[in-house]
C-alpha cells in the first residue's frame, strides 16, 4: 500500500512522512521544492521533482506507482502574501487542487486527505469553533482553502473521491530529535520568528498590532504540535482507507495563546530577552481563532500529546540549535 504525499518536503508534508514510514507505509513524495526542502525528507522516501498542477508530471506518477491514497499539503499559505497577490494563491491553491482530482479521477484512486485551514472561517462570532461555524474567509488564502473544499465536495458527488479536509489552526513545533522542523525563507510564522532574534538571526521582534479584541490586545490563536498535526493525517487517511465518507475536521488543541503570551513563553524557554517593536496591524488577520477539536478527538480518534505551549516551543529551538542555517541545501 503506497500513499503519495504532495508537498511532502514542507514542514508539515515532510513530518507526515516520517510518520508514515514510520507506521509501516511505502510513501511517494511529490514536491516542486519552491518552499520546501529535499533534505526533509525520509531516505526511505521515493521522491520525485514537480509541480501538482503540471497534469502530464502527476499522469507519470500515478502510472508509475501503485498509489492507494493521497495526502496534499501542496499549496501557497501565507495570510500576508495571499492579499498582496490573491491570484497566485487562487492558481496555486485551486488550479493544483484541479489537476489533482483529474488525475486521481484519471487513475481511479478515490482517497484524499488535504490541508484546509482555520482561516476558511474568518472571524467567527463565538469561540471556540466549530466545524458548522459559518464559513466568511478574510483572506484570500482562506477563500482559496474554501474553494479547495468546494471542489473536494463536488468530486466526490462526481467521481466518487472521498476526501477529508483537515482545517487546522496555528502550527509549531518540530520532531523530538531536531531532525526535522520549520525552515522558511523568509519566515512568516510566529514561533520561528520570535525564535530569530533570541538566536540572533533577527534584531527585533515586531509584534503586529495589539489594538485587538482580545485580553491583552494581540491576537489570540490555537498552536498545535506538528507531530500531533502529522498523526492526525495519518489517522484520516486510515478512516478513508477504511470506508470512511468525506468530512471535513477542526485540528487544535482547543487553547488561545496571544502574541503576548508566546513571547513570554519563548523568552522562558530560551532564557533570552527578545527585544520587541510594535508594527501596524496586518491585513486580513482576525482577532481569535480557538479550534473545538472534538470531532476529530471523537471520529478520528485523535489524542495530541504535546499541548503545552512551552514543549512546541522548545522543540522548534532544538530544532533551530541543531540546524543554525536551515536544512542543507543542494
Amino acid at each position: 500500500m503506497a500513499i503519495l504525499v504532495t508537498g511532502g518536503a514542507g514542514y508539515i508534508g515532510s513530518q507526515t512522512v516520517a510518520t508514515l514510514i514510520k507506521d509501516g507505509y511505502e510513501t511517494v513524495v511529490v514536491d516542486n521544492l519552491s518552499t520546501g526542502h529535499r533534505a526533509a525528507v525520509a531516505p526511505a522516501a521515493e521522491f520525485y521533482e514537480g509541480d501538482v498542477r503540471d497534469r502530464e508530471f502527476l499522469d507519470y506518477v500515478f502510472a508509475h506507482e501503485s498509489i492507494d491514497a493521497v495526502i496534499h499539503f501542496a499549496s501557497d499559505s501565507i495570510v500576508a502574501d495571499s492579499m498582496k497577490d490573491p491570484l497566485k494563491y487562487f492558481d496555486n491553491n485551486d488550479g493544483g487542487m484541479i489537476s489533482l482530482l483529474e488525475s486521481m479521477r484519471d487513475h481511479e484512486i478515490n482517497r484524499l486527505v488535504f490541508s484546509s485551514t482555520a482561516a476558511v472561517y474568518g472571524q467567527p462570532d463565538q469561540m471556540p469553533i466549530k466545524e458548522t461555524t459559518p464559513k466568511h474567509p478574510t483572506n484570500a488564502y482562506g477563500q482559496s482553502k474554501y474553494i479547495m473544499e468546494q471542489m473536494a465536495k463536488w468530486a466526490d458527488s462526481a467521481y466518487g473521491i472521498k476526501f477529508t479536509a483537515l482545517r487546522y489552526f496555528n502550527v509549531g513545533g518540530a520532531s523530538a530529535d531536531g531532525s526535522i522542523g520549520e525552515d522558511h525563507n523568509p519566515e512568516t510564522h510566529l514561533i520561528p520568528i520570535i525564535l530569530q532574534v533570541a538566536s540572533g538571526k533577527r534584531a527585533v521582534f515586531k509584534m503586529f498590532g495589539d489594538d485587538y479584541h482580545t485580553p491583552d490586545g494581540t491576537n489570540v490563536r490555537d498552536y498545535v504540535h506538528v507531530v500531533d498535526l502529522a498523526a492526525a493525517h495519518v489517522l484520516a487517511m486510515k478512516r478513508l482507507l477504511n470506508g470512511g465518507d468525506s468530512q471535513a475536521f477542526n485540528l487544535g488543541s482547543s487553547h488561545g495563546f496571544s502574541n503576548s503570551q508566546i513571547l513570554a513563553a519563548a523568552r522562558k524557554v530560551t532564557g533570552d530577552a527578545i527585544e520587541t517593536e510594535k508594527a501596524p496591524r496586518r491585513p486580513g488577520d482576525p482577532d481569535e481563532l480557538v479550534a473545538d477539536s472534538t470531532k476529530a478527538r471523537t471520529e478520528l480518534g485523535w489524542q495530541p500529546q504535546y499541548e503545552n505551549i512551552e514543549t512546541i516551543i522548545a522543540d522548534a529551538w532544538r530544532f533551530m540549535e541543531k540546524h543554525p542555517r536551515g536544512f542543507k541545501r543542494d
